[in-house]
């Protein structure tokens, strides 16, 4: 027996809403719901963080409105996430709220995880209800968003969240138990998949369509969040998630599909910022600090000489050492206007100038890149 779950300690759980709502009913599973509240609590008395991505909305919703059609038009789909996102919220409270676990619910439109400001906000907002030991229960926003701005499925949404958060491992609890070559239920020879080491496009042409009426992803999405998680170093699991204590039976060896990160959380970030980040500004440090840089040290204001350039939090911005060379690159972590005011001060004089829990750092080490020459290393 392996224990599916072990080595990971930053879980987020992606619930389908075939899984959830009954198909025949339109109603909550409550007592599937409820065991997989218990799984969570397990999970948390075991140390670990879990953020969860809840569909069922709009199944819940239809019920709720009596809207009986498979095929609704957006602004019905709308009127039905408004309704059925108060039942699912309340449901998720309640639920895990006999384990003593306060929820925190997040609404995300696709800008949000697009757009690095709502990015960096949305994560410091799921960071801390984590740090506050809350299970943040997270959904699109359906109610709202319109075909052309929605991310359509919560798939691709989850693996999103888990990236922006630094998940270990995303779990998408589905219908089925994991990959098959070919859709089980077409063509009875296929095999399933235990460990996927890389997403290729032969993986990618072994995926189906929606297997339900309740589903708007399939296993196509899947395959395509595996791309979105595994490329950051963010594993993924494709579990089956209809049977009470799905949780615990992937702990107990249970049945799944394992994708494997293509490399580290920390080194698929210092690539993207490295690689793919427009720069929007210059922070010109002193040699102290371009020392304590070297070392994988976090930038300071102290050691701050100058700026220059517009940027705002979240930003990708050049460190130039003394003799204006470019040392580093990151995500700097104030705004022009505060880097400005604080540059050269001490972390007293920073708080007394932004107030009590005020960034301590410019830079964070954990989103800095330094420069070796013409190559790029990891601090």
């Amino acid at each position: 027996m392996v224990n599916a779950l072990a080595p990971y300690r930053r879980l987020t759980i992606k619930i389908g809403s075939a899984t959830i709502v009954d198909g025949t009913t339109g109603r909550l599973r409550t007592e599937w719901l409820a065991a997989l509240a218990e799984d969570i609590a397990a999970l948390k008395a075991e140390g670990r963080s879990v953020v969860v991505v809840s569909s069922g909305a709009i199944a819940l919703g239809r019920g709720i409105l009596g809207l009986d059609a498979v095929s609704l038009p957006l602004e019905q789909q709308q009127a039905a996430a408004s309704a059925g996102q108060i039942a699912l919220s309340q449901a998720w409270a309640e639920s895990l709220g006999r384990h003593n676990i306060v929820t925190g619910q997040i609404l995300i439109t696709p800008n949000i995880t697009e757009e690095r400001r709502y990015f960096l906000n949305a994560r410091t907002t799921i960071s801390t209800l984590l740090t506050l030991g809350a299970v943040p229960i997270i959904n699109e926003n359906d109610s709202v968003a319109t075909a052309e701005i929605r991310y359509g499925d919560n798939d691709r949404l989850s693996a999103r969240v888990a990236t922006m958060i630094e998940a270990d491992c995303l779990i998408l609890l589905s219908d089925i138990d994991g990959l098959y070559t070919a859709p089980p239920a077409r063509d009875p020879s296929a095999r399933h998949l235990p460990l996927v080491p890389q997403i290729t496009s032969e993986i990618e042409a072994m995926a189906g369509g929606a297997a339900s009426h309740l589903s708007r992803g399939g296993m196509t999405t899947k395959v395509e969040a595996g791309k979105i998680a595994t490329q950051a170093g963010t594993a993924m699991i494709i579990a089956k998630g209809t049977e009470l204590h799905p949780l615990r039976a992937l702990a107990e060896g249970g049945r799944h599909t394992l994708f494997a990160a293509s490399e580290s959380r920390a080194q698929a970030r210092k690539r993207w910022i490295m690689g793919t980040l427009e720069l929007s500004g210059q922070i010109h440090v002193d040699a102290g600090a371009a020392k304590a840089l070297m070392l994988g040290k976090s930038l300071l204001p102290i050691g701050v000489t100058s700026v220059k350039g517009e940027f705002v939090r979240g930003d990708a911005v050049a460190v130039l050492d003394p003799d204006g060379r470019e040392i580093a690159r990151g995500l700097v972590g104030l705004d022009r206007e505060e880097a400005d005011l604080v540059k050269g001060k001490n972390s007293k004089r920073v708080s007394d100038l932004l107030g009590l829990g005020a960034r301590a750092e410019l830079v964070h080490r954990d989103n800095l890149v330094v420069l070796m020459g013409p190559e790029a290393r990891a601090t």
